[in-house]
């Protein structure tokens, strides 16, 4: 395989020549240039990703955090990056929570991981993370964006949607229903923006007159398997319910599921409410409605944001995203006398 040094060679060029021909950057000569090009045409050769990296100063790669790759809610996440990435003439690397250590342990070897290998910039998905382990990138903490979490000490470089409207939202929309006997699978309690909307959804049912410790809550842990479990358990309890808020749309999937296999009618004997709206939303059965948080513009603005900041692009920026509900199948008002499914 040819080296730039073949090239200098066959081109009678000195290294640094070859390599401000290659890279693009400082002044030749157009006899020199057409020489240059002449023999890498010859000898075809493609500068390594590792090489390019060293002749422009830049991987022209951005790397990613995320917690866990699993279920279907960050696949469509990293599709839109990688596709914005690779139209913009970037490329990407993914890193994700393994090994030993809790979550913020796993996310800082993440981040440190994606730095060594040479990412211009990172779009962190993690709610692991401190304040104090962003100072510690130093001046690389600058190249750092955030989606769904906001972190003090880098404000501006996050990127979220209000989880409380969101969960106020979601309220509104089961008491707009008649649903007054309801229940919540919601997701990690240590998530803040678990946190956030579950906080709106009882602020409102509280405005509402229905008192906040009288609802049925159990942890789903974002996934179908909890969301399969909470529905037994809600069964199980002897609680009255008519609806059932799932704090995302994988615990939704299991416990539409779960409901089906128990002979429970969705939405004539129970409606179900998800959170997300993400693509496996419409393929449920009934198909799910769901609060519809617009993850992939939000997560596209801030790498427009860090695009901007690591290659001086000037591509536009938007903070403030719409929620709605949309509307399917698994919504339904609330049967006569609310009493439990």
């Amino acid at each position: 395989m040819a080296t730039i040094k073949d090239v200098a060679r066959l081109a009678g060029v000195g290294l640094g020549t070859a390599s401000r021909v290659i890279s693009g950057k400082g002044s030749v000569s157009q006899a020199t240039l057409e020489k240059v090009r002449a023999a890498i045409d010859e000898l075809e050769f493609r500068p390594s990703h590792a090489a390019r990296t060293l002749l422009s100063g830049s991987s022209q790669m951005i790397g990613v955090y995320i917690p866990y790759l699993s279920g279907t809610f960050y696949t469509p996440i990293l599709q839109s990056i990688y596709t914005a990435l690779r139209a913009a003439g970037l490329n990407m690397v993914v890193a994700f929570g393994v090994g030993e250590g809790d979550a913020r342990q796993q996310a800082i070897e993440g981040v440190n991981f994606l730095i060594e290998r040479g990412s211009d910039g990172l779009i962190v998905m993690s709610n692991a993370l401190e304040d104090e382990d962003f100072v510690a990138l130093g001046p690389f903490q600058q190249r750092v964006v955030v989606i769904n979490h906001a972190f003090a000490s880098i404000a501006g470089q996050c990127f979220t949607v209000d989880h409380e409207a969101g969960g106020r939202l979601a309220a509104r929309t089961l008491l707009e229903q008649g649903h007054r006997c309801i229940a919540v699978i919601a997701g990690r309690a240590s998530a803040p923006d678990n946190q956030q909307r579950i906080a709106g959804f009882m602020a409102e049912l509280a405005a509402a007159g229905i008192d906040p410790a009288s609802v049925w809550m159990e942890d789903g842990q974002f996934s179908p398997e909890g969301g399969w479990a909470c529905a037994e358990q809600l069964m199980a309890s002897g609680y009255e319910y008519t609806a059932v808020f799932c704090a995302n749309d994988e615990m939704a999937v299991g416990a539409l599921s779960c409901f089906q296999q128990a002979g429970v009618a969705v939405p004539e004997q129970v409606s179900v409410l998800g959170y997300d709206d993400t693509h496996s939303a419409e393929f449920t059965a009934p198909r799910l409605t769901s609060v519809h948080i617009p993850w992939s513009e939000m997560t596209l603005n801030g790498l427009n944001y860090l695009l901007n900041h690591c290659y001086e692009l000037e591509r536009p920026v938007q903070r403030e995203y719409a929620l709605h509900v949309t509307q399917r199948a698994s919504l339904g008002p609330a049967p006569d006398g609310g009493k439990k499914a």
